[in-house]
């Protein structure tokens, strides 16, 4: 019987994540998207201040939440495909430790229990394609430090972090194809 998988991609702000995942998600694979961007803009909306560049903590505890809520539906659903999702649980403890917010026990408890795919992708900083809006902020220094963050947090909690080239959606697309199905055995937990 096949194993379904639980692939994570991941990297610093404005790397071409949402594009990839699109891009999956037209190719009929299954994908979940990022809730930053959705969060970030429902808090606008209500006026509220988990935000961050506001209540950093209130905005990791939002992250952490939909991350779990994300999972759970996922692992929930009878669809037994592999499935792609555009961030893990994994990012918001990065961005805790970024930020210097503590993180307890139970957290760190609880991201053992929620595991993915040994192999993750990661999206390296591209200049060439980095830009800010409304709900991405950062500038370029914070983008590549975030990615570096990214993949030492992967990297310190037992994940193989795959670096993508910087090359066509589609080409990122073959190349992810490629190696899950070259490295599908070594990627179960």
């Amino acid at each position: 019987m096949k194993s379904t998988y639980f692939y994570i991609i991941t990297g610093g702000p404005g790397v071409g994540k949402t594009t990839l995942i699109e891009e999956l998600n037209r190719q009929g694979f299954r994908t979940v998207p990022e809730d930053a961007r959705r969060i970030i803009k429902e808090q606008i909306d209500l006026g509220e201040d988990g935000l961050p560049w506001k209540d950093k903590e209130k905005y990791a505890e939002l992250m952490y939440r939909a991350a779990i809520q994300r999972y759970e539906q996922v692992l929930h659903d009878l669809d037994s495909r592999d499935c792609f999702f555009d961030r893990g649980l994994l990012d918001t403890i990065c961005y805790m430790r970024m930020q210097n917010i503590a993180i307890s026990t139970s957290i760190l408890d609880q991201v053992a229990n929620y595991r993915y795919a040994k192999s993750v992708f990661i999206l390296p900083p591209w200049q060439e394609i980095y830009h800010t809006d409304e709900e991405r902020k950062q500038d370029w220094k914070e983008a590549e430090f975030t990615f570096q963050q990214m993949k030492e947090t992967y990297i310190a909690f037992g994940y193989d972090v795959i670096e993508l080239p910087k090359t066509s959606v589609r080409e990122r697309v073959t190349f992810i194809l490629n190696y899950i199905a070259k490295n599908r055995d070594e990627d179960q937990y």
